[in-house]
């Protein structure tokens, strides 16, 4: 490579970053300067010129652990894939960008003459994917919090994964590109994986959801389940099969010490509070209740009484019971307990609004 070559290499592959990187593109007169110096006259050719779908852009930031699915012996289990019956939305499907090198800073096609590629098709196959897949995902598991499930999504649906199916169906040796990078774009991993997201808008646009999801569900349930044992085991805990993962048959759902479940009265009692500057202070115990406590409306702290005693529950390790007074500028304005601390002052809040004479329901 001469020289000039070199510095021609360098120039595109800093306009292709400077593309990539710049949400709105450098300002037209720096890409004018460069595309001329380079003499490039359109994108596809700097994309060429640069490599930039090989090396230019930055690698994906998402895991790339690879699942270990189990569709049974030789893979029997895996289904097959669904036919496109229309000619014309199979040849898009299969249509890469570059094949016929479009420039790629248009802001609307026109309607008469709509892009030809796939990228569409992608764009909305990804979008069923997610909804297939987290709605399997709820199927399969339930009592999945919000955060795990994000983290077990992220690995079926990733790039690593549909690439790897777009492969198994054989896909990318269905693809149409332009010869001068077939072979580098036919190996990407992103492109694999775009292909076979290309697929699912295409068989969802010609035969709905229902055909989808058919296809779909027995796809990505050992996927859903490889990545659900990983995620598991990344939060410490056991195997489902094993004994300690399942929850005791006799383990109830606690009902609450105190009947009213509402906290606004807490958040009430501090709101008043702070308008008037004063000062509160909480005294807690877990181990015994204050009594009885005859509220001082003139000021000074009430000495708890013993003759209510019994009526209050003293819990035990597992389900502690707090009791609580309030003390406003030193004033005793009123007591509460609970199964947790918060629902301890929100007795004693109710008792405190009381005194402040606030109504409240």
């Amino acid at each position: 490579m001469s020289r000039g070559e070199a510095h021609a290499r360098t120039l595109a592959r800093n306009l292709a970053l400077a593309l990539f990187y710049t949400p709105s593109g450098p300002t037209s007169a720096t890409t004018y300067k460069l595309m001329r110096r380079l003499k490039i006259q359109s994108q596809f050719q700097l994309d060429s010129r640069s490599d930039f779908t090989a090396s230019a852009a930055p690698s994906s930031a998402e895991p790339t652990m690879s699942l270990q699915p189990d569709f049974g012996l030789n893979s029997r289990l895996f289904p097959p894939l669904p036919h496109i019956e229309r000619e014309d939305i199979r040849t898009r499907v299969f249509t890469h960008r570059s094949y016929f090198a479009r420039p790629t800073h248009v802001f609307e096609d026109r309607a008469d003459d709509p892009s030809p590629d796939n990228e569409k098709f992608e764009h909305l196959g990804d979008s069923v994917l997610g909804l297939v897949v987290t709605s399997l995902m709820l199927e399969m598991y339930p009592g999945l919090r919000v955060g795990p499930s994000t983290k077990v999504r992220a690995m079926i649906v990733g790039n690593a994964t549909l690439a790897e199916i777009s492969v198994k169906y054989r896909l990318p040796e269905k693809l149409r590109l332009h010869p001068a990078q077939a072979v580098t774009l036919r190996a990407s991993t992103n492109v694999q994986a775009d292909l076979f997201e290309s697929f699912i808008g295409g068989l969802y646009t010609e035969q709905g959801l229902v055909a989808v999801t058919q296809w779909l569900n027995p796809l990505f349930r050992p996927y859903a389940k490889a990545a659900y044992t990983v995620v598991r085991a990344q939060h410490g805990l056991p195997p489902v099969e094993s004994p300690l993962a399942s929850p005791t048959s006799s383990r109830g759902v606690p009902s609450p010490l105190n009947g009213d479940t509402n906290i606004g009265h807490l958040a009430l009692f501090n709101q008043h509070l702070q308008k008037s500057d004063q000062r509160v202070e909480w005294v807690y115990s877990d181990h015994h209740p204050f009594g009885d406590m005859d509220v001082d409306t003139k000021g000074g702290i009430a000495t708890p009484t013993s003759a209510d005693d019994n009526r209050f529950a003293q819990g035990n390790k597992s389900t502690p019971v707090w009791s609580v007074q309030v003390l406003v500028d030193g004033r005793v304005f009123g007591r509460g307990r609970g199964n947790t601390k918060k629902a301890a002052r929100n007795e004693a809040a109710k008792e405190g609004l009381a005194q402040l004479g606030v109504a409240f329901w």
